[in-house]
């Protein structure tokens, strides 16, 4: 979706951003806790019908964490789910709920949203949000991710973010 009424909006500085990042960490943990009782509870299918075996592990949870594959595999599903979770927002509307309350968006320099794919690259560009560090050390205002994908975080007027949530775009 395009919107050419944000390309000339200003870029989000740190502290903005920061603020955006803690409101979302708390939506992310919760997305996280669900996929992790989700994915627990498929593993633990697994084991009662027979699917795995439980070798000389007493517990389930044992057994999900202490064996290197389940384990990886495990945790390579709920890094997943989130980067998905982050990937979903962005490329919808630009926008994830702490990124609502602080009033700010993500986007291509021309105002378009990104697609899917370049929003999950800006997920891992962002090394676990390390790489809003470089806004910190450049006048531009960008952060890795921000480079490397092309895109922009920009901060919204009251009237431009309103809009946004009451139509949905």
């Amino acid at each position: 979706m395009l919107t050419p009424e944000h390309a000339n909006c200003p870029r989000a500085g740190f502290f903005r951003r920061l603020g955006a990042c803690i409101y979302d960490l708390l939506l992310a943990v919760a997305v996280y806790m669900l996929a992790g009782a989700i994915g627990f509870g498929i593993f633990t299918a697994l084991v009662n019908l027979g699917l795995i075996s439980m070798g000389a592990h007493q517990h389930v949870a044992d057994l999900l964490n202490q064996t290197p594959l389940y384990h990886s595999l495990y945790q390579g599903y709920l890094a997943l789910i989130i980067a998905m979770f982050y990937s979903l927002f962005w490329s919808k509307g630009g926008q994830t709920l702490g990124m609502r309350a602080w009033r700010i968006k993500v986007q291509h320099p021309n105002g378009q949203t990104l697609s899917f794919i370049t929003a999950f690259a800006r997920v891992v560009w962002s090394l676990l949000g390390l790489g809003n560090l470089r806004i910190l050390l450049s006048a531009d205002k960008q952060a890795l991710q921000d480079k490397m994908t092309r895109s922009e975080v920009v901060v919204l007027s009251k009237e431009a973010n309103q809009m946004r949530n009451w139509h949905g775009a």
